[in-house]
This record gives C-alpha cells, sequence and structure tokens, in this order.
C-alpha cells in the first residue's frame, strides 16, 4: 500500500511522510529478538508508599522515572495477599492453589528452612522456560518457595532446580528474628504458649519434688523423674527449633552453597546490590533474565546508615527510599551497559502493606494508599493491588496509564512469548500477555474474571464488565477487624481466612470499583439494579473456575511445613552451623 506513495513524487508527500515516521517511534518488538529482562519486586511494599501512585512525602524519584519512561498499571492484582503463595503464582502464571501453594490451615506461608513443603518440581517456571531459550537466568534476593524435599541437599525446591542459573539471596525472608536486638516475630505468638506451657510444667514438678522432700506429697521418686524427663523433653521439643531461629532460618546463600548462617545484616544490602550489578555485566553480551528480589521493605527494615534518619515516616520511609535508590542503581548499570533500549524492566511488590506490624507506636508496615485492608487480607483491595510499572523505551509508551485489571500472573506469558517461547499446554495457565494492552494494541484486560483466595479460601471476585468499564467486586467472605473499625486486626496481627475470625456474607457484598475504588459503599438490590444479575454472573464464573480445580498434594500442610532438623541446611555438621564466607573473603 505504501509503494504509490513512495513513487509520487509531489512536495508535500516527502515531508508528510516524513512527520509520520516522526510520530510513530516505537519499535515493533518482532524486530528485537530476545530483549533482556529486569524484573524488579518489592517485599510488603504497600500501593501508597510509591511516589508516582500518589505518595507526597516518601521520595522514590527512581520508581517514578520507571512510570514517567514507561507504563503504570493501576489495577494490577496479587494472587495471593502473602508471601509465598503470591511468589508462586508469579513464577507459575498460575493461582498457588493449583500447585499446592496456598494453605486450607493458618500456616499459609513456608515457615522454616527445614520443612519439607515448597513449589512442586512439577511446576514450569518463566525462568526455566527462558532458560531452554539460552538465557542466562538469576534470582538475587528472596526466595521462600522451600529448599529440601527429603534430604539436607536434595534442594528439590531449591531455585536452581527451577530454572535459574544463579542464585544468591535468602531461600527464607527476611523476619525480626535475624537481628539479635529486634523483637522476635515468627510464630510470636504461638511461642508465648510454649514459654507458658513449659513454665507451668516446671513449675508443676518444681512443686511436686518439694513437696516430695518436704513430707508434704506421697509421691514415687520414680514418677517424679518421670516427670522432670517429661519437662525436659518438652522444652527441647520446641526450643531446639524456637530457639535458634536466627541460626535455621537467617542464612545467605550463592547457588547450592551457604554463604552466611546466621546472615550478618549489616552488609546484607550491599551485597545483594553487588551481586545484580555483576550479574548485569557478565551477561551483557547475551540475553538474561534477572529477578531481582528486594528484602526491603519487610521487617525488620535493614537500612543502612546513609538512609537513617532521612524520610518523614521513620524506619519504615528510610527503608524504602534505601530501595529506591537501589532501583537506581540498577537502572544505571542497565545504561552503563547500553543495554536501555533492549531491556525490559518490571517493578511490583508481592502484595500489600502490613497494617498491623507496628512495636509500640512506630509503624513498621506499610501504607495502601485509598484501599482498605492490607497484608494477609485476601479479598480486600489493599491486600492485592500493588505497583505495576513496565518500561521499555523505544517499545512502550512512555507516560502511559492503564487502569485495566492485570495480574502478577501475566508476567508469565509476557515474558515467555517476549522470549520466543511457548507456554506449557498441559496445565491451565491464569496469565495473560500483556504487551497488546501495554502497547496501546488492545483497549481491554484478557481478564473477564479474577479470583482472589485467602489462603485456599475464597473470599472474593471481581467481574471487568468491559461494554461499560465497570469493575465489580463481589465478596463472600470479610475479615472482622479487631478492635471494630480498625481496619485491620491489630488484635491478632494478621486477618485469619475462615473461623471466628471471619464474617460470611448472605447475600454477599457487592461494589463498583470504578466508582468507590476504597470499597467503603457496599451495594444492594434496593440501590444497585444490576445486583441480582452481577452476583449471578460471577457465581457462574466462580463455578466454572471450580471446575478447572484438581487436587494436588497441599505444600502447606502442618506436617510439610514444621521444622525437621534433617532438612535443615547447615554450613558445618549438625547442629554445629556456622559460617561467614564472606567475611573470609
Amino acid at each position: 500500500a505504501s509503494f504509490p506513495l513512495l513513487c509520487f513524487r509531489s512536495p508535500l508527500v516527502t515531508p508528510l511522510i516524513f512527520g509520520l515516521l516522526l510520530l510513530a517511534p516505537l519499535i515493533q518488538p518482532s524486530s528485537i529478538t530476545q530483549p533482556n529482562f529486569v524484573l524488579l519486586l518489592a517485599d510488603d511494599l504497600g500501593i501508597g508508599d510509591v511516589g508516582c501512585y500518589g505518595n507526597d512525602t516518601i521520595r522514590t524519584p527512581n520508581i517514578d522515572r520507571l512510570a514517567k519512561e514507561g507504563v503504570k498499571l493501576t489495577q494490577h492484582i496479587a494472587a495471593a495477599p502473602l508471601c509465598t503463595p503470591s511468589r508462586a503464582a508469579f513464577l507459575t502464571g498460575r493461582y498457588p492453589l493449583r500447585s499446592g501453594m496456598d494453605a486450607v490451615n493458618e500456616y499459609r506461608v513456608i515457615f522454616w528452612n527445614a520443612g519439607s513443603g515448597g513449589l512442586p518440581p512439577n511446576e514450569t517456571t518463566f525462568a526455566k522456560i527462558l532458560q531452554h531459550q539460552g538465557y542466562s537466568t538469576g534470582l538475587i534476593g528472596k526466595w521462600h518457595q522451600g529448599v529440601n524435599c527429603e534430604s539436607r541437599n536434595d534442594h528439590c525446591h531449591h531455585p536452581l532446580k527451577h530454572g535459574f542459573d544463579y542464585f544468591y539471596g535468602m531461600p527464607f525472608t527476611l523476619i525480626s528474628d535475624c537481628q539479635p536486638a529486634e523483637t522476635p516475630e515468627m510464630d510470636r505468638a504461638f511461642r508465648r504458649k510454649l514459654w507458658f506451657s513449659t513454665q507451668v510444667i516446671g513449675l508443676v514438678t518444681l512443686t511436686a519434688v518439694l513437696g516430695r522432700l518436704t513430707g508434704l506429697i506421697s509421691v514415687h521418686w520414680k514418677t517424679l523423674t518421670c516427670l522432670a524427663g517429661f519437662s525436659l523433653l518438652f522444652f527441647i521439643s520446641w526450643f531446639s527449633s524456637y530457639g535458634f531461629v536466627r541460626y535455621w532460618n537467617c542464612i545467605m546463600m550463592r547457588n547450592h552453597g551457604i554463604t552466611e548462617q546466621p546472615m550478618v545484616t549489616d552488609r546484607t544490602t550491599s551485597l545483594i546490590l553487588k551481586e545484580s550489578i555483576s550479574f548485569i555485566e557478565r551477561n551483557k553480551n547475551r540475553p538474561f533474565l534477572l529477578f531481582l528480589s528486594f528484602l526491603h521493605s519487610h521487617t525488620p527494615l535493614l537500612t543502612t546508615e546513609k538512609f537513617l534518619g532521612r524520610s518523614r515516616h521513620g524506619l519504615y520511609g528510610d527503608n524504602v527510599e534505601e530501595m529506591d535508590w537501589m532501583v537506581g542503581q540498577v537502572l544505571d548499570a542497565i545504561d552503563k551497559e547500553g543495554l536501555k533500549h533492549n531491556t525490559l524492566v518490571y517493578f511490583a511488590s508481592d502484595h500489600g502493606g502490613w497494617l498491623e506490624r507496628q512495636e509500640g507506636k512506630r509503624q513498621l508496615g506499610g501504607w495502601n494508599g485509598i484501599y482498605k485492608g492490607g497484608k494477609a487480607m485476601g479479598g480486600w483491595e489493599g491486600g492485592i493491588r500493588v505497583p505495576g510499572i513496565f518500561r521499555w523505551p523505544g517499545v512502550l509508551p512512555a507516560g502511559r496509564v492503564i487502569d485495566e485489571p492485570t495480574s502478577l500472573m501475566d508476567i508469565y506469558p509476557t515474558v515467555v512469548h517476549l522470549a520466543g517461547g511457548a507456554v506449557p499446554q498441559d496445565r491451565v495457565m491464569d496469565g495473560r500477555d500483556l504487551l497488546p494492552l501495554l502497547r496501546g494494541a488492545a483497549a481491554h484486560s484478557e481478564h473477564e474474571f479474577l479470583f482472589h483466595y485467602c489462603g485456599a479460601h475464597l473470599h472474593a471476585a471481581r467481574w471487568h464488565q468491559k461494554d461499560t468499564g465497570a469493575v465489580w467486586k463481589v465478596h463472600y467472605v470479610t475479615p472482622i477487624f479487631s478492635p471494630p473499625g480498625a481496619g485491620a486486626c491489630y488484635d491478632r496481627g494478621f486477618c485469619p481466612c475462615f473461623g471466628e475470625g471471619v464474617t460470611h456474607h448472605e447475600p454477599p457484598l457487592l461494589f463498583e470499583l470504578s466508582q468507590d475504588p476504597s470499597e467503603a459503599r457496599p451495594l444492594s438490590a434496593d440501590t444497585e439494579p444490576l445486583f441480582d444479575t452481577v452476583i449471578r454472573k460471577v457465581g457462574r464464573a466462580i463455578e466454572e473456575h471450580r471446575r478447572t480445580l484438581t487436587p494436588v498434594p497441599q505444600q502447606l500442610s502442618v506436617s510439610n511445613v514444621v521444622w525437621k532438623p534433617w532438612l535443615q541446611p547447615c554450613c558445618g555438621t549438625f547442629p554445629f552451623c556456622w559460617c561467614d564466607q564472606e567475611g573470609d573473603s
């Protein structure tokens, strides 16, 4: 069709063609073979903590620059409101329920490096497909998808078994227990109960011994010996795990080897940044995937001295600003190597900010802006709506904002297709290729429905009514906030998914998110003419969705999450596990 124009020699045509070329500077993705991918995933970062999403007090110039130079998603949804299941969905492009990585009990994440649960070997991550496409693949930072299955070194859940050529970071997740001066965080309420039970049993034993010695109680010494033995065994049974959390969970690994046990938190940030930049430099001459999984901004909020006291939001704000600086350092490394125009950069958070995380008057968790709820809440927007930014200069339009429902699971097919691979055809995939939407070739998201789980319990679902632009959100179960009206479960520390801590709604709660994003005004059959229609439509979609679910082993069952000493990663002779290879070097 352009041939006649080129042959037509009118003096008006040449400047016209030149002007049209200036108006269409975006490169077709098909002309770029195998771009690089840098995936930046924050930990526990609230959508309200970032400048380009409305925060005007925490400084995030580098993340904001990504949005200015790329595409910002305003309805980017995590598949789960907690680390382990959300990251499993991100890596596999599937709801975590499909891989057994969401829980039917209260243990909703992997609790120990020495547990046997984790991302199943039969799951195919996007890293594994890119590896087969000739990419160099690296994971720097947090994993939290398990380590071993049956023995200390089988590493069946390890990143290197899931498509990554290189791994440096924490196989677990950062917790306050990793810093000796901090108040223990892991299973805090349960630990208090164990301590109390130990004291009660010890007191009973001591009272019985004193009673026997003074003649007040007639009891055989054999019985007292058995009681004392039981007291000791009970104490050892739990203190052998919970008493050494810092040694068992707070470790750093490089590939299959342990480099720090326990980790030296003062240098963790600088090492993770150094490893990330080094990976880019080593692989600049071949296609690569770098998944930088930040330890920021999870408690205990490891922050270097350079950033302490810089923000207006205490330690949490300092930590977020340091993470933003790290993002800038990675972007500078990409620019330095001349890779900017051949690299797709993505930034997101694994779920919403942790509202309940406080120590005294210090707020140590994030802020979710105008959205109700937060971390651990599978239905409310604050738990699952996260930042989502893509930058690829010359391919994606700069400054574009997309207000369409998208998912962290969409990264999988998007990355795989751009790398020239194919998504698995032998399983249900829940992610959708975002490239047409990001480039403006498609007006709407491919997601008509998204399902919002809290553990293995369906709490809510949304329907994107594309012909009208409405986004209907139906809540079947919501957590009971404590104290009442507080907006979170401050008395518990986490909102539960089931039991006495939730309310089942019949009829369900209905919100129209495009008009009420804060979910403040529930609709009813009296106020919304389409109420019954929407409830029926979403109900049928849930029935169809449930027909696609098949039984799988529960990776977060109690038997899989408990501490097993024979599975404990150890850089010495168990139980004498201690090493510091970074310090030696």
